[in-house]
């Protein structure tokens, strides 16, 4: 198995191993595709600045079914795959697709521009919202989370690319944080879950 996977699997043990340690999963007794992660001790906000300058924290969003994915836009395949997907659920929401927010957090400030994350939620959906902040604040807010993140070295002098948590953290529309999709779970899993916690709003 390839080092980034290897890594990235790492990153997602640690997140269920903070789960377990809340004692969150089932925590609401509802039936999810996803882990459910209710009442858990972590991944309580965010408080980052958006591709348009604006500071951002999750009770801008209130009202909403809130999707954060850390990741960085020259990622080569797990984060375009996520975006993408968060985009095919929000549309399979019919009537209440505006009720889906997608926010991207980086975990590459140093390259992911404003301009840069403007242009790359134009991919996906022109709605997503991306975040960044200084190092100082994407380490904080990735411990927040308890999201793994590392540079590591590219195969040129002076090139990189990042290793991190591959998953999707879902926040019901009172602003709780209710869900941990593992990368790979599939746009209809996500979709049912996500009509199920607008069903119970």
């Amino acid at each position: 198995m390839k080092r980034r996977h290897l890594l990235l699997l790492a990153g997602a043990s640690a997140v269920l191993a903070a789960c377990d340690r809340a004692g969150a999963p089932g925590a609401s007794g509802a039936k999810f595709h996803s882990i459910d992660i209710t009442g858990a001790e972590y991944a309580r906000d965010f408080k980052l600045t958006d591709q348009h300058g604006q500071e951002r924290t999750l009770a801008d969003f209130k009202g909403k079914l809130v999707a954060v994915f850390f990741g960085f836009t020259q990622c080569p395949d797990v984060c375009p795959t996520a975006l993408a997907e968060l985009a095919q659920v929000k549309q399979a929401l019919g009537p209440d697709r505006d009720k889906l927010q997608g926010v991207f957090i980086t975990v590459d400030p140093e390259r992911d521009t404003p301009e840069l994350l403007k242009a790359y939620m134009g991919n996906f959906d022109p709605g997503f919202v991306a975040l960044r902040g200084t190092p100082e604040q994407t380490a904080a807010v990735a411990k927040e989370f308890k999201v793994f993140y590392a540079k590591v070295p590219g195969k040129t002098p002076g090139s990189y690319t990042m290793d991190h948590t591959a998953g999707v953290y879902v926040f019901d529309t009172q602003g709780r944080i209710r869900l941990f999709t593992r990368h790979g779970s599939g746009a209809q899993a996500l979709t049912e879950d996500m009509k199920q916690l607008l069903q119970a709003a």
